[in-house]
C-alpha cells in the first residue's frame, strides 16, 4: 500500500524500445551513467511486437515516460512518427531518415533525434585516435545503420566515403544525397584501392557470416571497424585482420557513446563513456552472444 504521504519524486521513466531486445545493454549503460552524473532514473526495456509501435509509443508517453531509445527495427516507423505538427527532429535523424532517440517534452510535443553517427565518430576519434579528416572510407552496407551514421562521417571531412551494397542502386541513391566525395556501388564493384577504413555497416556478423567484399580494399594501414559487437573479435574483424589490415575493432564504443549522446538529449550533461566502456566490456564477456546497437 503507497503512503499517502509520502511525496518524493518518483525517478523518471526511460527505456529502449524494440524486437528483440531480451540482450540490450542500454539499461545497464544508462544506470551507469545515472550513478556517474548523481541523476535518478529508471530505465526498462520493453519489447514491442512487429505493428505494435505507435500504440506502445503512445502508453509509453500517457504513462509518464521522459524518454526513449528506438533499436531494430523500428528506427524508420520512430522517424515517421516525428513526421508531424507537435513533434521536432534533429537536422542529422532527419538526413538519416531514421532515429533512434525519443524525448517527450512537459507540452506534449515530442523530439526525435539520431545518435549513432555522433556515437561512432567519438568511438574513432575519441576512443581509438583515428582521424577521419582526409581518410578514404568504404562504408559496407546502405540500411538503417549506414544511414544513421553516414552524416556524421561525411561532416568530419574525409578524402571520400565510397558506399558498397548487395544492390547497388539503394547506395548510389543514398550517395545522392551528398556532395561528389560519397558515392555509391555493389559489393562486387568497390574500386581496387587500398581504403584507410573499412567499416562494416551490415548485420552479417550476427549470423556469423561475412559481407561479400574483396579483401583488395585492404591495405597495410587500414582499420577495419565492425558495428556488431561480440566478447571475442567477430568474423569481419577476423577477415580484416588475417588479409592484412592493421586495426580491427568492433562497435561495443560506439554502443556507450551513442547512448552518451542520448544521455545528453534528456540530462544536458554528458557523462564519461571511458569506464562505462571498460565495465560493459568485461561484463560482455561473461555471457552475451553478439550484438547491435542498443
Amino acid at each position: 500500500m503507497s503512503d499517502l504521504f509520502d511525496f518524493k519524486t518518483r525517478p523518471s521513466g526511460y527505456a529502449v524500445m524494440g524486437n528483440p531486445v531480451t540482450h540490450s545493454k542500454s539499461p545497464l549503460i544508462h544506470h551507469l551513467f545515472a550513478q556517474q552524473t548523481g541523476i535518478e532514473i529508471r530505465y526498462d526495456r520493453i519489447q514491442v511486437d512487429v505493428g505494435g509501435f505507435r500504440q506502445a509509443v503512445s502508453h509509453f508517453s500517457a504513462n509518464g515516460g521522459a524518454g526513449l531509445n528506438i533499436t531494430v527495427p523500428f528506427k524508420v516507423e520512430a522517424w515517421q512518427l516525428c513526421q508531424t505538427e507537435k513533434s521536432r527532429i534533429s537536422p542529422r535523424a532527419q538526413l538519416a531518415e531514421s532515429v533512434n532517440t525519443l524525448q517527450f517534452n512537459g507540452d506534449g510535443t515530442l523530439f526525435g533525434d539520431n545518435t549513432d553517427g555522433p556515437g561512432l565518430v567519438a568511438d574513432l576519434q575519441n576512443n581509438l585516435g583515428f582521424g577521419i579528416q582526409d581518410k578514404s572510407i568504404l562504408l559496407i552496407g546502405a540500411g538503417g545503420a549506414v544511414r544513421g551514421v553516414l552524416g556524421s562521417l561525411h561532416e568530419c571531412n574525409p578524402e571520400r566515403i565510397v558506399i558498397a551494397n548487395r544492390t547497388a542502386d539503394k547506395a548510389v541513391r543514398l550517395s545522392k544525397r551528398f556532395d561528389q566525395r560519397v558515392e555509391g556501388t555493389g559489393l562486387h564493384r568497390v574500386p581496387n584501392d587500398e581504403f584507410d577504413l573499412v567499416i562494416n555497416g551490415t548485420a552479417a556478423s550476427l549470423g556469423g557470416t561475412l559481407p561479400g567484399i574483396d579483401k583488395k580494399c585492404l591495405g597495410a594501414d587500414t582499420a577495419v571497424y565492425d558495428m556488431m559487437y561480440a566478447d571475442q573479435p567477430t568474423v569481419f574483424m577476423k577477415w580484416g585482420l588475417s588479409n592484412g589490415a592493421a586495426h580491427a575493432h568492433d562497435g561495443l564504443g560506439m554502443l556507450v557513446e551513442q547512448a552518451a549522446e542520448s544521455f545528453y538529449v534528456w540530462h544536458r550533461q554528458r557523462p564519461d563513456s571511458q569506464p562505462v566502456i571498460h565495465a560493459i566490456r568485461k561484463e560482455h564477456g561473461k555471457t552475451s552472444p553478439p550484438g547491435n546497437l542498443c
